[in-house]
């Protein structure tokens, strides 16, 4: 199979390498595709940390595609099945999951591509946010997960204001639904402007998803007494300083809302695969941007430089 390698701080190649055997409880997937994901930036990047050159597929962890190959003691999976699933080397043209880690997709959502981790991602995200009817809800940083968080919100019947950096999101928010969007140019300018819009209250749920330090700190700004802000954003640059002053003095409640506990993620998948096939959720507009394996590392660079009108990359297979 081709997969790709990363050998240096934004170089890579493609290979030539086995394709990987499934062990018990496993399957191998003929991948279709596999999402770009911002967490991968760092490591593209080529932190001390970082070693080269990876394992071959390294860092794609949203793939999707048909089950090839089944290990012994898997039930429930055959052979030509078309699936979503937890990965981790998914850069490749197969990869290997446990079997309680992929989900089938159903025939109504045949030729639709459908990278289920980061799906499966703003489900959960959603659900940990609490958010019901009524609440005020701000999401900072209106990317693939912002702009899902704010259809879902929206639908639960919030008032969402989307605050954002590119003409191009505070479009797309508008679109999903987001009822006031904000520019996220000035500090003080939005804290004013979302104080105005809830009449000095601020918000009952404060969604960050960019993953800085400056949306942090405006998130904080932005909850109101007894409210909720939820860390959606992967901070995954260095330690964050946050104002506890103003958390304690509003006695506001934090919910780091990333899963690590896969059955959580594939809870997530499957709501997502729920959402999207009964028509509540129509994630198609958000994959802007398509590439070839061989053009790995534009895809990357793009996903780092978000030119206008990106929002999402896909490395296709087929």
């Amino acid at each position: 199979m081709r997969a790709a390698v990363l050998t240096a701080p934004g170089q890579f190649t493609v290979r030539d390498v086995p394709r990987p055997e499934p062990g018990p409880g496993q399957v191998r997937l003929r991948l279709e595709g596999c999402g770009v994901c911002a967490s991968n930036l760092t490591p593209w990047s080529g932190p001390d940390w970082m070693r080269f050159p990876t394992e071959p597929g390294d860092l794609g962890h949203e793939a999707w595609g048909v089950v090839d190959a089944v290990g012994e003691g898997v039930d429930g999976l055959s052979p030509g099945d078309r699936v979503a699933a937890l990965t981790y080397r998914g850069y490749a043209e197969y990869d290997i999951a446990d079997a309680a880690n992929v989900v089938p997709l159903p025939a109504s959502l045949a030729g639709q591509p459908f990278p289920g981790e980061p799906l499966g991602c703003a489900m959960n995200i959603f659900r940990r946010s609490g958010i019901v009817a009524g609440n005020t809800v701000a999401i900072l940083g209106i990317g693939f997960l912002g702009a899902i968080l704010t259809r879902l919100a929206t639908d639960a019947g919030a008032r969402v204001i989307a605050i954002s950096r590119r003409p191009f999101s505070l479009d797309l928010a508008r679109s999903m639904g987001a009822a006031e969007t904000i520019p996220m140019e000035d500090h003080h300018a939005i804290i004013e402007r979302v104080k105005a819009l809830t009449s000095g209250t601020f918000c009952d749920v404060v969604i960050e998803a960019v993953g800085k330090q400056w949306p942090l700190d405006l998130a904080g700004e932005l909850t109101r007494e007894r409210g909720r802000l939820v860390v959606a954003g992967y901070h995954q640059d260095g330690p964050r300083q946050v104002n506890m002053w103003l958390w304690n003095w509003r006695g506001i409640d934090v919910i780091n809302a990333h899963e690590r506990d896969p059955k959580i993620y594939v809870q997530g998948i499957r709501e997502a695969v729920e959402a999207i096939a009964t028509g509540r959720l129509d994630p198609a507009p958000l994959f802007t941007h398509a590439y070839g394996l061989d053009e790995l590392g534009t895809a990357l660079d793009a996903t780092r430089d978000r030119p206008d009108g990106f929002l999402k990359a896909l490395v296709r297979f087929s």
